[in-house]
């Protein structure tokens, strides 16, 4: 089908079995929802219509429930954007993207709650800021053509930034800047691979690219331009230093983002770019990306250890759990990766469970520090049940779903080496060591003074509620969104494991034929 339709031949699900295009109206319906802002005044207002727009976010979104559990990409649309330069508007999803579609969408209204009273200032700016990032968000992880793709990485950089600077904590400014320039150098890297890309190939189209092979040296200077573009976003250790600034600069809104949805854009950049268009780089440096990862899982559990503000332990806490979702990928098998994927979906599940947590104590005692919120036991005792829960989700509790992603990981370990698999047994430890300690403290520790907080209100139980419904659901009933993801995964190790074999065929061919040949022929006469 030529370009310029809405769909393209595939099996599965395709945009034009709905009555509108799914994908651009979860891109654009928050973009819409954010100019109406400008024109609606009054803070309980705008709170409310906000809300209202994430749910029928929501609600625009239940077409991809049909979604069909196989390997192709899905609700494709397509239709030329700069034909003289060969951008396409190309837009599909598979059972990798899909999940972290469902992450954003479950995460905008969670973060229009937890913010309902926190936020008192610029409260119109702060809600744009919020729709603003869930469009680039949705757009990252739907888009099908490179400088798409880019674009939509790019306009995520904005409103977080807003977010921290002009939201954020006493030292707002020197993270926010930190934030930047580190993700925007990150970025310039991924702009050259991209170029690389499009004049290697032909074609800003990834799944275009995909069906092609690359000479093994190119492969391994765009691994490394993208790889540290993610390693960056991730982030992975010793890219980490503007995280903890940011999460504990940031408002609970834009904590619970940057947790759930923001670090997982450099994990999902290395599933949908380095495995399949540099298959035999990604095999390359795997030893490095896989000790890179181990140390990540130990450096942030060991850091998290020793942490006194319970926003900075979690925050440190998150370059171990990461460390899990990219030792995963880079294990090339097939339980890793799901391994990976449902690490990615349970971080953000969780952490952004505790970020808000940490907001709603916050407001109360106005300090993160433990030593100032120990004692909720007795004075929160509804509120210490939800940090319980999500505390044993983290530190991968059997029954709930950080077991599910965290033993996947182990198994994919073990099946790749013993000595990676023993490597990962103290990063586990050290998370139970800082969850049980934060958690015991806060909840049986002897108050500095008598308190008189209130436990949960209404609104609070709402939001908090969701998370913890999904730690249940997806610890008990994993099959769902192993349906949905493996038949993605598989089809990324084949064209993982073919795109290696053909570089290889490559290279050996074009070795041959630079061998002399006079030498062969005077010893055969």
């Amino acid at each position: 089908m030529p370009i310029g339709d809405w769909v393209g031949k595939r099996n599965g699900v395709t945009a034009l079995d709905f009555a509108y295009p799914v994908l651009s109206s979860l891109i654009f319906f928050p973009l819409l929802a954010a100019a109406g802002l400008f024109f609606i005044r009054g803070e309980s207002i705008v709170r409310k219509y906000t809300l209202i727009a994430s749910l029928i976010e929501v609600v625009l979104a239940l077409p991809l429930t049909a979604y069909q559990f196989n390997a192709d990409f899905q609700f494709i649309e397509r239709l030329s954007w700069v034909p003289q330069w060969g951008l396409e508007y190309h837009l599909a999803v598979d059972g990798i993207s899909i999940l972290m579609v469902w992450l954003t969408l479950f995460t905008l209204p969670l973060c229009v709650l937890c913010s309902w009273t926190g936020i008192g200032k610029r409260i119109k700016e702060f809600h744009i800021c919020l729709l603003f990032m869930t469009a680039a968000c949705i757009g990252v992880f739907t888009s099908m053509d490179l400088v798409l793709f880019y674009v939509f990485w790019e306009a995520m950089l904005i409103p977080m930034y807003l977010l921290i600077a002009v939201w954020g904590g006493d030292e707002r400014k020197y993270a926010s800047i930190k934030f930047f320039l580190y993700t925007l150098a990150g970025s310039t890297l991924l702009l050259v691979a991209i170029v690389a890309f499009r004049i290697a190939g032909g074609t800003f189209s990834i799944p275009d690219l995909m069906q092609q092979t690359f000479s093994f040296r190119f492969q391994c200077l765009c691994f490394l331009a993208m790889a540290l573009a993610f390693a960056i976003k991730v982030p992975m250790f010793p890219f980490h230093t503007w995280l903890p600034a940011a999460h504990v600069q940031a408002p609970a809104a834009g904590s619970v983002i940057l947790a759930a949805i923001l670090l997982k854009m450099g994990t999902y950049g290395f599933l949908r770019f380095c495995l399949p268009l540099t298959p035999a780089a990604s095999e390359y440096f795997a030893p490095m990306m896989i000790a890179i990862s181990i140390a990540s899982i130990l450096y942030g559990g060991a850091v998290a250890l020793g942490q006194s503000d319970i926003k900075k332990l979690v925050a440190y806490s998150s370059v171990g759990h990461m460390g899990f979702v990219t030792l995963g990928i880079f294990l090339f098998n097939q339980r890793g990766v799901e391994g990976a994927l449902f690490q990615m979906l349970n971080h953000g599940v969780v952490t952004g469970g505790l970020f808000m947590m940490i907001g709603t104590v916050y407001e109360r005692s106005h300090t993160r520090d433990i030593s100032k919120n120990m004692g909720l036991g007795k004075y929160m005792p509804a509120y210490m049940f939800f940090w319980g829960l999500f505390s044993l989700a983290s530190l991968g509790f059997p029954g709930t779903n950080g077991f599910v992603g965290e033993i996947l990981v182990f198994i994919g370990a073990f099946k790749h080496s013993l000595l990676v698999g023993l490597l990962l047994v103290p990063g586990a430890l050290l998370g139970t060591a800082y969850m049980f300690r934060v958690s015991l403290k806060m909840a049986w520790g002897q108050p500095s003074a008598a308190k008189d907080w209130k436990d949960l209100c209404p609104r609070e139980w709402v939001f908090l509620l969701g998370p913890a419904v999904m730690v249940f659901y997806i610890g008990l009933a994993p099959g769902v969104f192993f349906q949905m993801i493996t038949p993605s995964v598989e089809k990324l190790l084949a064209q993982y494991d073919s795109g290696r074999v053909a570089t290889r065929t490559v290279e050996t061919t074009q070795t041959l034929a630079h061998v002399p040949t006079t030498g062969l022929g005077n010893a055969k006469n």
